[in-house]
């Protein structure tokens, strides 16, 4: 088997937590999909588990803060161009994500960092290694 991720969120709407996701572009698995958790599909290998607060407890019994004020992680994922960066970036914007501090531009490397509407956030870079410094 492959190896995979699958990064679990807990959300406080799944619909509209959803509807989020697939603004940006990416779809569900409905095989991994009920009334209470829905499988968003980044790529073939990684997926994030949106799950409702009920749920979510389910699996652990650490009271899950709230993201809007207290950092848990940060999700980065890898986009094949500034242009896709920008776009993402944009998309998760006018899907009512917040800009979480000034893009990043250090010429071989670019990026942004969007909280969805529960707060966590997803910083999206794009590298290119051919023109990181050399000492």
């Amino acid at each position: 088997m492959t190896t995979s991720i699958f990064i679990n969120v807990p959300v406080r709407d799944l619909a509209a937590a959803m509807a989020y996701y697939n603004a940006l572009g990416f779809e569900h698995n409905p095989q991994f999909t009920d009334e209470t958790a829905a499988a968003i599909v980044i790529s073939d290998t990684i997926y994030v588990m949106l799950l409702t607060h009920d749920k979510f407890q389910s699996f652990s019994k650490k009271p899950i803060p709230d993201f809007n004020k207290e950092t848990g992680a940060l999700y980065a994922l890898s986009r094949d161009s500034r242009e896709a960066v920008d776009a993402i970036a944009e998309a998760g914007l006018k899907a009512g994500g917040s800009e979480q501090r000034d893009p990043d531009d250090y010429g071989f490397m670019y990026s942004r960092a969007i909280a969805d509407i529960d707060g966590h956030v997803w910083e999206y870079v794009w590298m290119d290694m051919t023109k990181f410094p050399s000492e």
